[in-house]
């Protein structure tokens, strides 16, 4: 594929990318309500966060071609922000979680987070092999960096799993502020990782 043909896949991947965490996000944060979960919500809302750092590198790439300059600097800006949002949902998820473990509130289990976070560790792999490719290809870090958000998704689904399948299947209700400890972990990476995105071409 050429350069316009690459760019349009990385724009499918990053559309498809919000779709997914917006519906994934609404979904988690439903099922987090009902049962009381800590760390499922901790995740609906980080596919929150994740839609928006997904719309700026939409935004990026639309407007590579034309003021390469002004994108740098209005998407350094853009992630700054971003990187703010995930520490002050750090903040929440870890007050929340220490509160339910302090307390000893036991969440109901939540069939429907389970499914959706198994959803979650087999579709997120593949797109986020999808990205590296297409971001190797045009050389791009700004999808690079992406794809690397993807793969931490990964990895935030398959804590969230454990937490929620652990409570569910054996009544750990500790398991699911535990994982949502963990949860805090990846957000705060994900805030200074954003704060780094300075050198994107």
């Amino acid at each position: 594929m050429d350069r316009p043909q690459l760019l349009s896949r990385a724009l499918q991947l990053a559309f498809f990318t919000v779709a997914w965490n917006v519906v994934e996000g609404l979904v988690a944060i439903w099922a987090a309500i009902a049962a009381g979960s800590d760390a499922l919500l901790g995740f609906g809302l980080d596919s929150g966060v994740e839609s928006l750092s997904g719309l700026v590198l939409i935004w990026r790439l639309n407007i590579e071609r034309k003021d390469t300059d002004r994108a740098e600097e209005v998407e350094e800006r853009a992630l700054k922000l971003i990187g703010l949002t995930f520490f002050a949902l750090a903040v929440f998820v870890g007050y929340q979680s220490v509160t339910t473990l302090l307390n000893g509130e036991r969440p109901e289990s939540s069939w429907v987070g389970i499914a959706v976070t198994i959803l979650s560790v087999i579709v997120m792999p593949i797109l986020a092999r999808s990205k590296e490719r297409v971001g190797e290809a045009i050389g791009s870090r700004a999808v690079l960096a992406d794809s690397a958000e993807t793969w931490a998704c990964v990895y935030l689904s398959a804590v969230v799993l454990a937490g929620l399948a652990l409570n569910a299947l054996f009544g750990w209700w500790w398991a699911d502020p535990v994982a949502a400890i963990a949860v805090v972990g990846f957000l705060v990476k994900e805030g200074r990782e954003a704060f780094s995105h300075e050198d994107h071409d």
